[in-house]
């Protein structure tokens, strides 16, 4: 028995996908029902469920972007740093399992030397370092409640995008937007990183964080290529000259742009595709949403 929370949310959707799929006996655990601020009801649920495991994809992101967050802290501290440490309580009590999906938004660039930030890499866009949204600096505070625990997996999302059309998935973005900023990213392919997260629970790899995203970075531009490519041959597509008139004519706060290292869930046993192979997948079994049932 696995415990689901936020299960009607963009990610925890997918989760639930997923596990029906796979037949796995779970029950999705609402905020209508349960407090999940409060450790006493989560643990009288994790107990009388008798759950094995805990999967945490409940947060605070805003809609329809991260700005969202500068006009609801509250929200937003509450959903992604103090949310983290409660569950965290609950579970330790009960002595039971979990994963928390976290995300890459805690990182700004590439890491010292090149190459993507590895799990150990102190956050460089965070509250610490006083240069980030709201939005990441909670998450960074989040990780950082989870920080020593050893019976939680931290998995770390990146930019999730899928071949199901949504207002929250980036290739969705992408072709809506007119005009966009060219930065280097990593991404994470939904169903992919599900898996993977899935997986890292079956495999009983050892606990701790994991960066879950394709392999490889790619820039904005080149995605816009693959989506002109496979979609729309006919858009055309603006670029801001660089951040600056970026944060002057559309942001109203910093973003994350950020390569990550994914070697170590990879060195576990669980694979990922590369970026380019998962971005054309996606493309080419592209459901929109008016064939979505």
């Amino acid at each position: 028995m696995i415990l689901l929370l936020g299960a009607s949310g963009y990610v925890g959707s997918a989760f639930v996908r997923h596990l029906n799929a796979r037949r796995i006996d779970f029950r999705p655990v609402a905020r209508r029902r349960v407090d999940y601020y409060n450790v006493d009801h989560l643990v009288q649920v994790i107990r009388e469920s008798k759950a094995s495991f805990l999967i945490n994809c409940a947060g605070y992101t805003g809609k329809p972007n991260v700005d969202v967050c500068e006009a609801h802290k509250h929200e937003c501290l509450m959903g992604n740093a103090v949310l983290p440490g409660v569950i965290r309580e609950a579970c330790d009590l009960c002595r039971l399992p979990w994963g928390h999906v976290s995300s890459g938004c805690i990182y700004q660039g590439e890491r010292p030397g090149g190459g993507g930030f590895k799990e150990d890499d102190v956050p460089n866009f965070c509250f610490r370092t006083d240069n980030c949204s709201f939005y990441s600096g909670c998450k960074a505070l989040g990780e950082e409640c989870l920080a020593g625990a050893d019976n939680v997996y931290s998995w770390r999302m990146r930019i999730p995008f899928s071949h199901i059309d949504s207002d929250r998935n980036y290739l969705s973005k992408l072709m809506r937007y007119d005009r966009l900023l060219d930065v280097t990213n990593s991404i994470s392919n939904m169903d992919e990183f599900v898996e993977a997260c899935l997986q890292s629970w079956e495999n009983r790899i050892p606990f701790g964080t994991y960066n879950i995203t394709n392999t490889g970075a790619i820039t904005t531009r080149e995605v816009t290529d693959v989506i002109k490519r496979y979609l729309m041959p006919d858009k055309q597509y603006l670029f801001f000259k660089d951040e600056a008139e970026f944060m002057e004519q559309v942001a109203g706060t910093p973003r994350s742009s950020c390569v990550l290292d994914n070697s170590k869930i990879l060195n576990s046993g669980i694979q990922m595709s590369d970026i380019l192979t998962a971005l054309e997948r996606s493309l080419a079994n592209w459901i929109p949403r008016e064939n979505q049932s």
